[in-house]
C-alpha cells in the first residue's frame, strides 16, 4: 500500500538535498561547469507511509511523471548543453539499445576487482526447495563490489582530470573503493600516461569509527573528517572540487559508476549452470548503481518477454496474485519459451529505507524523511537519477525486508560460507527467501542468484553491560562481531596493551544463555547504596558513534554507574543507564540531556524510572 500524495500530512514537497554551492565540482568528464544551480523540489515521505506483505513484489510505473529533477547531470553539472529533457549531453550512448552493454563488457574493472566466484548455497537450496547461487563480492579486495564502479569512472577520465585528483565523501566501501581505486590506477596507467597518478581524497563525518579511517588511509586516501553528518561531508567535498579542481566520483549515479558494477551482471550470465534456467537474480538496493547495471545487462541480452506476457494477462488483477506468477513462470517452460526469456531483477531494500520501492510505485524520486540505519550501507534517503531511469525501465520491482529477516540471512550465509556479513551484504539472500516464501516458488529446475554479499570490515559492539564497583577494576560483559580467529587475537592483544585484559567465553554456553543477564548485577560499593544514582532508560538511536557522542556529553562531567546495552536490530535500541547527579547539579545536567534529544536518528530520548518502578529495581541492583 502506498499512502497517495493527496494524503498531504507526511508527503509534501522541499527543496532537495543536493548540496548547492557557489562553484560546483568538475562534472563527468572532468570539465568545469558555469551556472550555480537552483534548488528542486521532491517529494518527502516516510517509510511506513509505503508498505508491503513479507516477500510481495512492488509495483512499478513504467510510465512515470517524468519531472526534471529526475534527469540525469554529472553531478554539479550545469553546462547549458545539459539542461534539456534528457539531460546530460556527454554520455548520450546511454540511450542507445545496447549502450550500457557495450560499456559493461568493455569497462576497465580487473585492474583492481576479481571475477567473484558463483557458489551454490547447498543449505540454503534444501531449506527453500530451490537452487539458490551467491554471488561472492565479499571476496573482493575491499570486500564489497564498489571498486568496480569507482575504478571504472575513474579509468574513464581525461589524463589530465585524473592527474588533478578526485574526491568523494564516503563512510563506507565506497570510500575503500575509491581509495583502492585511486592507488591502483597510479600503477597500473603510470607507463601509458608518464608521470600522471591519481590522488584521492576522502571526505569523511568526524564522528566515522577510527577503523574505517585506519582501512582508507591504509590504502591510500587522504581522509578529510568535516562534517557531524554524511550530508556534511558531502557538501564539503563537492566544495573542495569546485575550488581545487577535482573531481567527484559519485558512489551510484553516473553512467560509468554503473557500468562497472553491471560487469557483476556479465559474469553472472557467465558463471551460472545454465543461464536459461535462471528465473530472478536478488539485488540490494541503496542508492540503485548495482541492479541498475545489472539489469542493464541482463536485459539487453534477454529483453523482459516476462514482462510483456504479464503485461497481457494483468488487465484483470493488478498484478499477479501468487498462485498465477507461479503458474506462470512454469508456463514458460511448458509452452518451450525459456532460452527466450531472461531472469527476472527484483531488488530488496529494508522496510526502513525503502526509497526506490517507493519512487517506483509512484513513478518519481522521493525523498525519505529518514532511513533505518541498521543496514548503513544501503540506507540511502534518495536514489540516483540515472538510477532511477534504468530501474523504472528494466527492474521487475522490488521486495522490503524486515531487520529481522536481514539477521536470520546472515546466520545462513554464514552457515554455507563462515562469512559474517555486513547487513547490506545479506539483504538480497533475505529477499530471496521471503519471495520465494511469497510465492510458492518450488520446483524442478528453478534457479535463483543473490548478489553483492559484503563483508563487515570493522568491528562493531553488540552487548556491552556494566555496573559499578568501589574496587580499582570494574567487571564489564561486552560482545562484538568477529570474522576470523585473526582479527579475535589481534583486538584481545590490543586490549592487553591498553591494560584491559579480556577473556574470551564464546565458547562457554552457560555463559550465553544466563550469565550475559547476570552481568552488572548488584552495585559492589562500600556502604552498600550508591548516592545520588539516578536510572534513566535511555532510547540510542543505532548508528555510527552514537556512544561517543553520548559519553561525549555524560562522562566525565557525571560517574556512569551503570551501563546494559545490547544490540536489538532495530533502528532504535533500549540502554538502562544509572549516573550520579548531586542535587546542586541537576539542572546543569538536564541541561546536557537536553543538548543529546532530537527527531529521527539522530536523537536519544531519556525517561527516569518512575518511583514505583525504581522500588522494585532497587531491590536487585543496590
Amino acid at each position: 500500500m502506498f499512502v497517495p500524495r493527496a494524503a498531504g500530512v507526511i508527503c509534501r514537497t522541499i527543496a532537495g538535498e543536493r548540496p548547492q554551492v557557489s562553484a560546483p565540482p568538475a562534472g563527468s568528464n572532468g570539465t568545469q561547469p558555469s551556472v550555480v544551480p537552483t534548488p528542486s523540489k521532491n517529494t518527502v515521505c516516510a517509510p511506513e507511509d509505503f508498505k508491503l506483505s513479507p516477500g510481495e513484489l512492488s509495483p512499478v510505473n513504467r510510465v512515470g511523471l517524468n519531472l526534471p529533477d529526475d534527469v540525469f547531470r554529472c553531478f554539479g553539472c550545469t553546462q547549458p548543453a545539459c539542461q534539456g529533457p534528457e539531460g546530460c549531453a556527454a554520455n548520450k550512448w546511454r540511450f542507445g539499445p545496447d549502450g550500457y552493454l557495450r560499456e559493461i563488457l568493455t569497462a576497465r574493472v580487473y585492474d583492481v576487482a576479481i571475477q567473484s566466484p558463483l557458489e551454490k548455497a547447498q543449505k540454503l537450496s534444501e531449506a527453500v526447495g530451490n537452487t539458490v547461487l551467491l554471488k561472492r563480492e565479499d571476496l573482493q579486495p575491499v570486500f564489497s563490489f564498489k571498486l568496480r564502479g569507482a575504478y571504472n569512472k575513474m579509468a574513464k577520465l581525461p589524463p589530465e582530470a585524473r592527474a588533478r585528483g578526485v574526491i568523494t565523501s564516503s563512510a563506507g566501501n565506497h570510500a575503500q573503493g575509491v581509495a583502492l581505486a585511486a592507488s591502483k590506477m597510479v600503477n597500473v596507467l603510470y607507463g601509458a600516461y608518464g608521470d600522471l597518478g591519481c590522488t584521492s581524497v576522502i571526505c569523511m563525518p568526524v564522528n566515522t569509527p577510527e577503523i574505517k579511517v585506519a582501512n582508507v588511509r591504509k590504502l591510500g586516501g587522504q581522509v578529510v573528517l568535516v562534517g557531524e553528518s554524511y550530508q556534511e561531508a558531502q557538501a564539503a567535498a563537492v566544495a573542495r572540487a569546485a575550488a581545487e579542481g577535482l573531481t567527484f566520483i559519485p558512489p551510484y549515479d553516473d553512467p560509468y559508476t554503473i557500468a562497472g558494477q553491471g560487469t557483476i551482471g556479465d559474469e553472472i550470465m557467465r558463471q551460472a549452470p545454465d543461464p536459461d534456467k535462471l528465473d530472478a537474480i536478488f539485488v540490494p538496493v541503496g542508492g540503485g548503481g548495482l541492479i541498475a547495471g545489472i539489469a542493464a545487462f541482463t536485459k539487453a541480452l534477454k529483453p523482459g518477454i516476462k514482462q510483456l506476457i504479464r503485461f497481457a494477462f494483468c488487465i484483470i488483477p493488478n498484478r499477479p496474485s501468487p498462485n498465477f506468477r507461479a503458474i506462470l513462470l512454469v508456463g514458460y517452460r511448458t509452452f518451450g519459451l525459456v532460452g527466450m526469456v531472461g531472469p527476472e531483477i527484483i531488488g530488496v531494500e529494508p522496510e526502513g529505507a525503502n526509497a526506490m520501492a517507493a519512487s517506483l510505485a509512484r513513478g518519481e524520486r522521493v525523498v525519505l524523511s529518514r532511513v533505518d540505519a541498521f543496514a548503513d550501507g544501503v540506507a540511502v534517503k534518495q536514489v540516483g537519477q540515472e538510477t532511477f531511469r534504468l530501474c523504472r525501465g528494466l527492474v521487475d520491482g522490488v521486495v522490503l525486508v524486515s531487520n529481522a529477516a536481514v539477521s536470520a540471512a546472515i546466520k545462513d550465509v554464514f552457515n554455507e560460507t563462515r562469512s559474517i556479513l555486513e547487513p547490506a551484504g545479506a539483504l538480497a539472500v533475505a529477499g530471496a527467501k521471503a519471495w520465494l516464501k511469497e510465492y510458492g516458488m518450488k520446483g524442478e529446475g528453478a534457479e535463483f542468484i543473490s548478489t553483492a554479499l559484503s563483508a563487515d570490515p570493522d568491528l562493531s559492539v553488540t552487548e556491552f553491560k556494566y555496573r559499578y564497583s568501589a574496587g580499582s577494576e570494574a567487571q564489564v560483559l561486552w560482545g562484538v562481531g568477529i570474522r576470523s580467529s585473526d582479527q579475535l587475537s589481534a583486538l584481545l592483544e590490543r586490549l592487553k596493551g591498553a591494560k584491559m585484559n579480556s577473556t574470551d567465553i564464546s565458547e562457554l554456553e552457560v555463559a550465553q544463555v544466563h550469565l550475559r543477564h547476570l552481568a552488572g548485577g548488584r552495585a559492589r560499593s562500600y556502604t552498600g547504596h550508591i548516592e545520588d544514582e539516578k536510572i534513566l532508560q535511555v532510547v540510542f538511536p543505532e548508528r555510527p558513534g552514537a556512544l561517543r557522542r553520548f559519553l561525549d556529553v555524560v562522562s566525565p562531567a557525571w560517574n556512569v554507574t551503570l551501563f546494559h546495552y545490547r544490540n536489538s536490530g532495530n533502528r532504535e535500541s533500549s540502554v538502562l543507564l544509572g549516573v550520579q547527579v548531586p542535587s546542586y547539579d541537576e539542572e546543569r545536567f538536564q541541561a546536557a540531556l537536553s543538548s543529546l534529544r532530537g527527531a529521527g536518528e539522530e536523537g536519544f530520548a531519556f525517561k527516569e524510572l518512575p518511583r514505583e518502578v525504581r522500588k522494585v529495581f532497587d531491590q536487585f541492583i543496590q
